[in-house]
């Protein structure tokens, strides 16, 4: 036998292969408006949208990181119903992503029992958006730790953590995903990460204990997938840190969970209280009196609601300041 075996630094540029996959969707499912949850912001390091409009994300999966690209660029004619999904993955995760992706686009997602044509609001937008589906990652703690971060915050306070705790302790993105792209930590990264770190990140010591308290019992918190959605919001709060409306966040991306509402949420109340009853000011209570009567899909009302376009009533306050810690 001749020749000679390629270098280590020729194998080391050799591109590597991405792991397809091609499911025929057997319902009208949005790609991007389902799997936009996902993401935290428009630079959030774990979720991109190209200009080809495909979706990546980046994913720490059981077997190891993995990034996915989906598209479905055109309808199958053999199954009008639902587009023909397309979707590539690399590294040690991609057979794990692959298989999660119709439960991220919805397989899972049962709608039975959902009427939004009582309201003309829900019912304009489920005209608008028939493709909407509350799909489930799987993975737990990528869910919670944004989740986290974003507790009484502002929203672009949170994102910038995000992105500044993911560009240093994140890791690289198999494949070619886009620039800047990072795979969420493991638990033995976030629970070792320094408090200069958290502090010039802009989390303060509650939140980055809350934080490390999670990692401590990762591996418990990720099976609590397998358990009911009541189930797993019991023991999600058992944890100092975690409340009602953290869970619901986590719940929602994680698990897919269509009732999982976001109870103490600065916003929402104000948003479901001014598309569904034309009023000003809406306390949490009073939300879930209006969202009642689609009990089992509360936090498919809000979607819609969010989806609508409407926002909330006007502003009557002035917009709190964004805080940056990075200069003390």
């Amino acid at each position: 036998m001749t020749g000679t075996a390629p270098s280590r630094t020729a194998a080391a540029a050799r591109p590597e292969p991405a792991r397809v996959r091609e499911w025929q969707a057997p319902f009208l499912v949005d790609v991007r408006v389902t799997l936009s949850v996902q993401g935290r912001g428009r630079s959030d390091p774990t979720f991109r949208i190209d200009e080809a409009g495909a979706v990546w994300r980046t994913s720490l999966t059981p077997d190891g990181p993995a990034t996915i690209r989906v598209t479905a660029p055109f309808p199958a004619a053999s199954a009008p119903a639902g587009p023909l999904v397309l979707a590539q993955a690399w590294g040690p995760g991609a057979d794990w992503l692959l298989d999660a992706l119709p439960g991220a686009l919805g397989l899972h997602d049962d709608i039975s029992g959902f009427d939004p044509s009582g309201h003309p609001v829900l019912r304009q937008v489920a005209r608008r958006h028939p493709g909407l589906r509350l799909g489930r990652s799987g993975r737990l703690m990528e869910a919670l730790v944004p989740a986290v971060l974003e507790q009484k915050v502002l929203t672009i306070e949170a994102h910038r953590a995000w992105r500044i705790l993911l560009a240093k302790f994140g890791g690289q993105p198999p494949g070619p995903a886009p620039r800047g792209m990072r795979v969420f930590p493991d638990p033995k990264t976030w629970r070792r990460i320094p408090s200069w770190d958290w502090h010039r990140a802009g989390v303060e010591g509650v939140r980055a204990q809350t934080i490390i308290r999670a990692c401590t019992v990762a591996d418990s918190l990720e099976r609590l997938l397998a358990k009911t959605h009541e189930e797993a919001d019991r023991l999600l709060r058992t944890i100092p840190g975690i409340g009602p409306w953290t869970s619901a966040e986590t719940r929602q991306r994680a698990a897919g969970d269509p009732d999982a509402v976001s109870v103490g949420d600065a916003h929402l109340p104000d948003m479901v209280g001014w598309a569904l009853a034309g009023r000003s000011a809406t306390n949490d209570e009073e939300m879930l009196e209006l969202l009642g009567p689609y009990a089992g899909h509360r936090h498919r009302v809000t979607r819609l609601v969010k989806l609508s376009g409407l926002g909330g009533p006007p502003r009557r306050a002035p917009k709190l300041p964004v805080r940056d810690y990075r200069r003390f």
